[in-house]
């Protein structure tokens, strides 16, 4: 899905028109409590200049990151209200951000789960100033600029394998405290050896908390 913004109440929109510069988001980063940090590279401007302008508004704070003369890298910490975080919040992965002469694009990937119609929907409910410009299939080999990626189940995270001996182990009582099975009495019962299945099991609980904490910092 690609979108176009030319609303000013953009910080990267309006920047890229007042400055005369061009935004590209880099990476999009977690930062806990809702917040998500924006890594723009900036071109065609002094940095510093871009963030004394941006802090102006009241929708994001501006950090300058690397400064280059004439561009740099900064950090926009955002909340509620911005584009790339309502998307990636919907399960969403932004593939391209870009802002020049006033004009903002973002290009979003779906999963084939999502309902197109009802995340575009609710997203021009929530920012009516952007416009649904193209829709097509996605380039598989595009890299996602979050480290958010959209959710999956949980079972989803775990090979056939991981799942199977999990499953053995929490049935058999192996989680209870006192234990109601040994490890060794499950290995011999699905018929590896210990040592395989304590690496499984803790493989498949490495991916389960990764899945569930993977949102925070």
């Amino acid at each position: 899905m690609e979108f176009e913004l030319t609303d000013a109440s953009y910080p990267f929109v309006r920047a890229s028109a007042e400055v005369g510069c061009r935004f590209e988001l880099r990476k999009l980063l977690p930062r806990g409590g809702g917040r998500y940090g924006e890594l723009f590279s900036v071109t065609g401007a002094d940095p510093a200049r871009v963030v004394r302008l941006v802090e102006t508004g009241d929708r994001v704070e501006p950090r300058l990151l690397a400064d280059r003369g004439d561009g740099g890298l900064l950090e926009f910490v955002v909340g509620e209200g911005c584009p790339v975080r309502s998307l990636a919040e919907r399960g969403g992965t932004p593939t391209t951000v870009t802002s020049a002469d006033g004009t903002g694009r973002i290009v979003c990937r779906l999963p084939p789960e999502c309902e197109t119609a009802e995340v575009v929907g609710a997203f021009l409910e929530e920012h009516p100033a952007a416009e649904l410009v193209a829709k097509r299939q996605p380039d598989r080999s595009t890299v996602p600029l979050t480290g958010v990626a959209p959710r999956r189940p949980l079972e989803d995270r775990l090979t056939a394998r991981q799942r199977e001996v999990l499953e053995a182990a929490y049935e058999a009582g192996y989680f209870e405290r006192p234990r109601e099975a040994t490890g060794e009495e499950i290995a011999e019962e699905l018929g590896i050896r210990p040592a395989t299945f304590s690496q499984h099991v803790r493989a498949a609980q490495d991916n389960l908390l990764s899945a569930l904490y993977e949102e925070r910092p």
